[in-house]
């Protein structure tokens, strides 16, 4: 019996044209003998439509080829089904990918997409919105709200709209942080929830993150020095206690004393006083580059 796979696809992801994916992907399943449906996003409710496939269907796994919000569609319809799901990262933000070790060779992608290797991955709840890898308020959801206002995509985008970011912006401020039975306040630039170690720009500011262990981490960068700041976005972070403070938890309420800058996953999502991240109780079976 053939087994079926679903591949969905965002035509419009990182504004490039999918046909090479397409024809790379039918070839590789023709050549595994594996049944192929294709399902083209059109913006429009693509969540029922998917979930509408997956009751029709019995999938085997699922490809995902476009950015990270495409990602959180699918998971989103997937909910607790068992089904293995893969990514050819192929949108303008590609965290999960990244966190992954999803390379950006297309046939080096596909060995993953159909082979073997899965975690059973954590999925993270914030303010009712799934989130997969890292959320934040703060220095770098403004840099994302300029990012996405912005032509220039890409690092280089990020780039260009780091420095007038930083310079006009209203940071450091104050945050309470309620997580396993204690509070923390903190004046701090940034405050990131993280379920993986790494921004989609590479920058690793989680590095002892895991996104299987059944907890999430809060990061709070504290110093407003400029030139760590620009480490967090693209480099090596600094493990000064005196710059992050660092908390484990698998729920946590976030307060501040005025609307911040919030992010999801690379998404701008506007302007926040109290956040809530919590697990998840279902898990994500998502293949990954070993």
């Amino acid at each position: 019996m053939k087994k079926n796979v679903l591949l969905v696809i965002n035509p419009i992801a990182g504004g490039t044209d999918k046909k090479e994916i397409i024809a790379a992907v039918r070839k590789k399943a023709d050549g595994l003998n594996i049944a192929l449906e294709i399902y083209k996003t059109t913006g429009e409710q693509d969540g029922k439509s998917i979930l509408k496939k997956l009751e029709k269907t019995h999938f085997s796994r699922v490809l995902i080829a476009g950015g990270d919000g495409t990602v959180r569609e699918v998971v989103d319809a997937i909910k607790d089904r068992d089904i293995l799901v893969g990514i050819l990262p192929s949108g303008s933000a590609n965290g999960l990918a990244l966190n992954l070790n999803i390379p950006d060779n297309l046939e080096e992608q596909l060995k993953i997409a159909f082979g073997n290797a899965f975690i059973v991955m954590d999925i993270l709840e914030v303010n009712g919105s799934t989130c997969l890898h890292i959320a934040d308020m703060g220095v770098n959801a403004a840099l994302i709200e300029n990012y996405e206002e912005s032509e220039i995509r890409g690092k280089l985008g990020y780039l260009l709209q780091a420095i007038p970011t930083l310079t006009k912006s209203k940071f450091p401020f104050f945050v309470t942080i309620e997580a396993n039975g204690k509070k923390h306040r903190e004046e701090v630039i940034l405050v990131a929830i993280a379920n993986a170690r790494k921004f989609g720009t590479g920058a690793n500011i989680n590095p002892t993150g895991q996104m299987d262990d059944n907890e999430f981490e809060i990061l709070l960068f504290k110093n407003f020095d400029i030139v760590e700041i620009i480490k967090t976005f693209y480099g090596d972070v600094s493990k000064n206690s005196e710059f992050v403070t660092t908390i484990k938890t698998k729920d946590a309420d976030i307060r501040c004393e005025e609307p911040i800058p919030f992010q999801v996953d690379g998404e701008f999502m506007g302007y926040k006083k109290e956040i809530n991240a919590r697990l998840r109780p279902e898990k994500l079976k998502i293949l990954y580059g070993r």
